[in-house]
């Protein structure tokens, strides 16, 4: 399935993916943006606000530019880390990138801090500063999540054999702690959960993920 199709079928899907961008204040916010043109989506951005709530943007080439946007919400302790992480840096401002040599490139990263006590931000491939490293793990494990969740509702729609691997896949993520926040793909999971017409075994690996998710809330 071209790329092209797989977006329109997300676009036009509507609903958790084609979300109301209107502004509002919640104090303090961290902006986590990944980069990547040899990857799809070539970028990415997770917008947090301190009380969980955000948005996750993410811009493909297909081949013309196209952005996805869905709400999200960040629970703790995942958000109290990340906000913590910030004060404690000072609010970002600085530059925290590892400058070594021979760092494999995992993606142009971007934090950003803004809020009623201070504002800053740093860019890196990999930083130097332990904190930032690990909630940019978290991050990206958060963005895992979600990039899944796109290719499981497309995937439902035009490609259903391919949801078992996919699932499984996902499992297994989580239990390794590189797929986080699956909570925001509950749409996605129960979709196909309820649905008659899938495979028994990816239906039951859907049930499991969501199981998991209420379970550890």
């Amino acid at each position: 399935m071209k790329i092209a199709a797989v977006l329109l079928g997300i676009i036009l899907a509507g609903g958790a993916f084609a979300q109301d961008s209107r502004a509002a204040s919640f104090g303090a916010q961290v902006r986590f943006t990944v980069e990547d043109p040899q990857m799809q989506p070539r970028a990415y951005t997770l917008d947090i606000n301190e009380d969980g709530s955000g948005t996750y943007t993410a811009t493909y080439e297909a081949p013309s530019i196209q952005q996805v946007k869905r709400t999200i919400h960040i629970h703790e302790p995942l958000v109290a880390r990340l906000f913590q992480a910030a004060r404690k840096d000072h609010f970002f401002a600085s530059d925290c990138a590892d400058q070594r040599k021979h760092i494999a490139f995992t993606g142009k990263k971007t934090l950003t801090y803004s809020g009623p006590d201070g504002s800053g931000s740093c860019t890196f491939n990999y930083s130097r500063e332990r904190d930032v490293n690990q909630i940019t793990v978290a991050l990206v494990a958060v963005g895992y999540t979600l990039q899944v969740g796109m290719r499981l509702r497309q995937e439902h729609r035009y490609d259903r054999l391919s949801l078992d691997g996919e699932l499984e896949s996902l499992q297994e993520a989580v239990r390794d702690g590189r797929a986080l926040e699956t909570e925001n793909i509950a749409p996605e999971l129960e979709a196909i959960a309820d649905d008659n017409a899938i495979m028994d075994l990816a239906r039951a690996r859907a049930r499991s993920l969501l199981e998991q998710t209420v379970a550890s809330r």
